[in-house]
C-alpha cells in the first residue's frame, strides 16, 4: 500500500542527488492529473458551447438554403417546387451595371482602408515608441484606442452631426470662406468619408501589433545608432521599420481576405440613395436587394459569390504569409 502513497526514488545516488535523481510519479498521482486534465478539457468545452451552438446556427445552416441561388425562388413554393434555372442569377449580375458598380465601390473602398489604416498604424506606432514621456504616452494610448470600443451606431450620430451642412466641420470652414459642404450626400466625397473614418476609428487599435513588434526590437541597436550620430528619423528608417518588417507582412497579406468586406454597419448606418451610385457596397446591396426588394435568388446569388471569391482570397493571403512571414495555422 506504501507504494500508491510515496514516490519511488530511482537511479539516485549519494554523489547524484538531487541533480540526476529522477521521481516517478505512482499511478494514483499520475490518475489524478489526468484526472484534473480531462475536466478542464470538459469545462473549456462547455464554456465555448453557446458560441459554437450560435456560429453553427447563423453561419453553416445557412449555408444549405444557399441552393436558391440557382432557383427562381418563390416564398410560396418553397426550396423543393421552386423553378431551377442554374447559372442565370450569377449571369444577370455581370450584366446589370448596378451590380458592377456595387463590386467596385466594394474593392475599392476595402482597399483603401486597408492601405491607408496600415500606414497610419505603423506612423502612429514609430511615434509612439520614440515618445520619451510615459504619462503623456499612456493618455494618448488611451485617447486613440478608446473609438475602437465604440459601435457605428454611435458613430454614425456623431458623424452625421459634425458633417451636417450646419455642423462643426462646416462651420470651421466657414471661418476660410469655404461654403457649407454636403459631405454625406456627396457621391464624390462620401467614400472617402467612409474610407477616413473608420482609419480614425481603428488605427490605434491596430497599432499594438506594431508597437508589441517594437519591443522585441534589440534595443543596443538604437544606442550604436545614436553614438554613430544617427537621429531620430534614421533610427526608424533604417532600425524600426526593417525590424517590424515581418509584421507589415504577415497584417498585410492577411488583410487581403477581408478585401470584399468594406464594412457593413458603418455604410448602413450613413449612406442614403444620394450616394448609392458610390456608397453601395455588396453587404449593403444584398440587404436591399434580397430582403427590401424580396430578390431573394439574386441577393443569395450575390452573397455565395461573395463567400467563394472571398474564401479563395483567404486562401492565397495564408499562403504569401507563410510564404514571405513564416506563418502558419496548421
Amino acid at each position: 500500500m506504501e507504494q500508491f502513497i510515496r514516490p519511488v526514488r530511482r537511479n539516485c545516488s549519494a554523489h547524484s542527488f538531487p541533480k540526476n535523481c529522477k521521481l516517478n510519479q505512482t499511478p494514483l498521482v499520475s490518475y489524478k492529473k489526468d484526472m484534473q486534465k480531462h475536466s478542464d478539457r470538459i469545462s473549456y468545452f462547455v464554456m465555448i458551447f453557446p458560441g459554437l451552438v450560435l456560429l453553427i446556427a447563423f453561419t453553416f445552416v445557412p449555408l444549405f438554403y444557399s441552393v436558391i441561388a440557382f432557383q427562381k425562388f418563390n416564398p410560396a413554393l418553397g426550396i423543393q417546387n421552386s423553378p431551377w434555372v442554374g447559372l442565370e442569377n450569377f449571369l444577370y449580375i455581370f450584366r446589370v451595371r448596378d451590380a458592377q458598380q456595387v463590386f467596385f465601390n466594394t474593392i475599392f473602398i476595402a482597399v483603401m482602408k486597408i492601405i491607408l489604416l496600415e500606414l497610419a498604424a505603423i506612423v502612429f506606432a514609430l511615434l509612439l515608441n520614440d515618445l520619451r514621456y510615459l504619462h503623456v504616452k499612456r493618455t494618448v494610448q488611451t485617447m486613440v484606442y478608446l473609438p475602437h470600443f465604440l459601435s457605428w451606431v454611435i458613430l454614425a450620430g456623431i458623424l452625421r452631426t459634425v458633417l451636417a451642412r450646419n455642423g462643426l466641420l462646416n462651420d470651421f470652414l466657414g471661418w476660410f470662406g469655404v461654403g457649407p459642404v454636403y459631405f454625406l450626400g456627396r457621391p464624390d466625397l462620401f467614400p472617402w468619408v467612409i474610407i477616413l473614418s473608420d482609419v480614425w476609428k481603428e488605427f490605434g487599435f491596430e497599432a499594438i501589433l506594431y508597437l508589441a513588434a517594437l519591443t522585441t526590437i534589440d534595443p543596443t541597436l538604437y544606442e550604436v545608432a545614436e553614438l554613430d550620430g544617427a537621429n531620430r528619423f534614421q533610427k526608424m528608417w533604417y532600425i524600426s521599420i526593417p525590424g517590424i518588417l515581418p509584421t507589415i507582412v504577415l497584417v498585410a497579406s492577411l488583410s487581403l481576405g477581408n478585401i470584399l468586406n468594406a464594412g457593413f454597419d458603418q455604410i448602413f448606418n450613413l449612406y442614403s440613395p444620394i450616394v448609392y451610385s458610390t456608397g453601395d457596397i455588396l453587404d449593403t446591396y444584398v440587404y436591399r436587394i434580397g430582403l427590401i426588394q424580396g430578390q431573394y435568388s439574386i441577393g443569395t446569388a450575390v452573397g455565395l459569390l461573395k463567400t467563394v471569391v472571398s474564401l479563395i482570397l483567404i486562401g492565397i493571403s495564408y499562403w504569401i504569409a507563410g510564404k514571405f512571414a513564416n506563418y502558419r495555422i496548421f
